[in-house]
């Protein structure tokens, strides 16, 4: 069976709901052949990365760039990853109130050195999330899902 590994630092409320909503729309019952494995940044491994047959990554934009947990989980799987996990697809999901385009040039840094292919256009909100929004993450879950069971 294929994996989809949901990378995520979710420290507030905007972050979990954009996370809930992306997780619905991955475990949609019209995606068949694929587990969903959900990792906290600080807590995921090489290991988990490697298993994995695809990504969704969420964090919030701190100061203008990607959360120190998820900067913190790349640096634990970069090199045990690099020519392993190439081609894979993924997606990406980001709240700020402020200034997002530090964290989103830094995850296309990292995810193009990885080799990941995009799944599907980032998801970035400001402020509260609105129900377009969430529905923009459930969408989000659901295409790299499907990336994913094409796999």
């Amino acid at each position: 069976m294929a994996q989809l590994l949901i990378i995520h630092h979710t420290p507030s409320p905007h972050m979990q709901a954009m996370f809930e909503a992306v997780v619905s729309g991955a475990t949609d019952p019209e995606i068949e052949g694929v587990t969903v494995v959900r990792r906290a940044a600080l807590s995921v491994t090489a290991s988990d990365v490697l298993a994995a047959n695809g990504f969704l990554l969420g964090t919030p934009a701190n100061l203008g760039y990607m959360s120190g947990a998820l900067k913190h989980a790349f640096d634990t799987f970069y090199y045990p990853c690099l020519d392993s996990t190439r081609g894979r697809p993924f997606g990406c999901y980001l709240h700020g109130n402020e200034g997002t385009e530090g964290a989103e040039r830094g995850i296309e840094r990292v995810t193009t050195g990885l080799g990941w292919e995009q799944a599907a256009a980032p998801v970035i909100v400001s402020g509260a999330p609105s129900k377009d929004d969430i529905q923009r993450c459930w969408e989000l879950g659901a295409t790299t899902a499907a990336h994913v069971m094409g796999t």
